[in-house]
């Protein structure tokens, strides 16, 4: 019994030494005041910020820039926020106010400053660019009402944070990552060329979007609930003259919300790395609260594992639509694409899925192999998974989001 429980007070020592040690450092806060001068500001008002490790050795002239992803498991206080009432709620938080942001905030996974944990941008400027509009850095509205004093202005910090960041080394990048996760990986699509515009001609510029795959698809109920709810995103925030033109100019802006609607168009190379049972879309537009006022599917959309069989169907016909939704976007051989069978949202923040010895594996790589290759064209990689449950590397049960520490 005493050797039972040494053992066990043995390996939570273990678990908790190896997770100080790949949880990388902590990264102090830059805040970009002189762009509230130019109305580029929170939803609060607030100035923007970013959190930013400078690079070093062979890494001093490279650049990952990294939408932070939002840290919420429902769709009203998740990626976005669709109406005013939303919107308060969120600039009451580090969504919507820089005031309420951590001054430190810990750097892993993709923005690991450990060769062993992150091989191929360790020690790269890694620039992580913190969320506080809540429209995927696309919105710009003028006018404040002073009754709310909401300020809508997502694209203008985008700008702002670029031209804060170019000189202070990203002019003279060599090469550049334009990266995020969820809204943050959406953020990546849709500002995955003006992204190129804005650096200089030779720089080797290429764009990562991590589970921002958000597909146009009916809830359990029949209803074209994500559909409805970008609808409302874009009308809110003015996003429609931010979002790609070679969209806009064919479809309603609000379709451009959707990347299987924009990725074909984007001429930046790009690489799609997604769950095809995406835990968030699960959870907020396959199955949203509204479309089961039962909760049939609440034990179901905290584990895979407690689904029944009917609601795996239900799964198994997401992933093809999700798959169909993808098909037009692979029209490249720059295109990179790694789509997993695990039950998960955002896998590059998170170190355990990003590159650890457990890490999800797909084509015999894991996927900061499957990047770095793809990143420096020693390999190409595009490869979709097999239905779940055939891959047995698979973290599947994706209980809460990702720790994010703030201090």
């Amino acid at each position: 019994m005493v050797d039972s429980r040494l053992g066990h007070w043995f390996k939570l020592l273990v678990s908790l030494m190896l997770l100080m040690k790949t949880q990388g450092l902590y990264v102090g806060i830059t805040y970009v005041k002189s762009a509230v001068a130019k109305g580029a500001v929170c939803l609060d008002g607030s100035p923007p910020a970013y959190h930013w490790d400078k690079g070093f050795g062979t890494g001093i002239n490279s650049w990952l820039i990294h939408f932070e992803m939002p840290f919420a498991c429902d769709i009203k206080g998740g990626g976005w926020c669709n109406n005013v009432t939303s919107c308060l709620s969120r600039k009451k938080t580090h969504l919507g106010s820089s005031k309420l942001m951590g001054q430190q905030i810990a750097f892993s996974g993709i923005m690991n400053n450990k060769r062993p944990f992150n091989p191929d941008f360790y020690n790269w400027n890694r620039v992580k660019i913190r969320y506080c509009d809540g429209s995927s850095f696309t919105g710009d509205v003028q006018a404040v009402n002073p009754a709310t004093n909401l300020h809508f202005r997502g694209a203008r910090i985008w700008l702002a944070v670029i031209e804060d960041l170019l000189p202070k080394g990203l002019k003279n990048a060599e090469n550049a990552l334009l990266s995020g996760c969820s809204a943050g990986g959406l953020a990546s699509i849709l500002h995955c060329d003006s992204f190129r515009a804005l650096l200089r001609m030779g720089t080797k510029v290429k764009c990562l979007s991590d589970a921002g795959y958000f597909i146009r698809v009916k809830d359990v109920s029949g209803a074209p609930h994500v559909q409805t709810y970008f609808n409302e995103i874009v009308t809110l925030h003015g996003s429609a003259k931010n979002l790609p033109l070679s969209c806009t100019s064919m479809l309603k802006p609000s379709f451009c919300f959707f990347p299987q609607y924009v990725a074909p168009q984007v001429r930046t190379p790009l690489f799609i790395l997604n769950a095809a049972y995406d835990s968030w879309q699960i959870r907020n537009i396959l199955a949203p609260s509204i479309a089961d006022p039962l909760g049939v599917w609440k034990s179901c959309k905290l584990d895979i594992n407690n689904c029944s069989p009917l609601q795996l169907k239900s799964m198994q016909d997401f992933r093809l639509q999700f798959l169909n939704a993808l098909n037009k976007s692979i029209n490249s051989s720059s295109r990179g694409l790694y789509i997993d069978s695990c039950y998960a949202h955002c896998q590059t923040e998170t170190q355990e899925k990003w590159f650890m010895e457990d890490s999800p594996v797909l084509g015999k790589k894991k996927i900061a192999k499957a990047v770095g290759d793809w990143f420096y064209d020693r390999s190409p990689f595009q490869k979709i998974d097999c239905p779940y449950p055939c891959n047995p590397s698979c973290q599947n049960s994706d209980l809460a989001p990702p720790n994010n520490p703030e201090v």
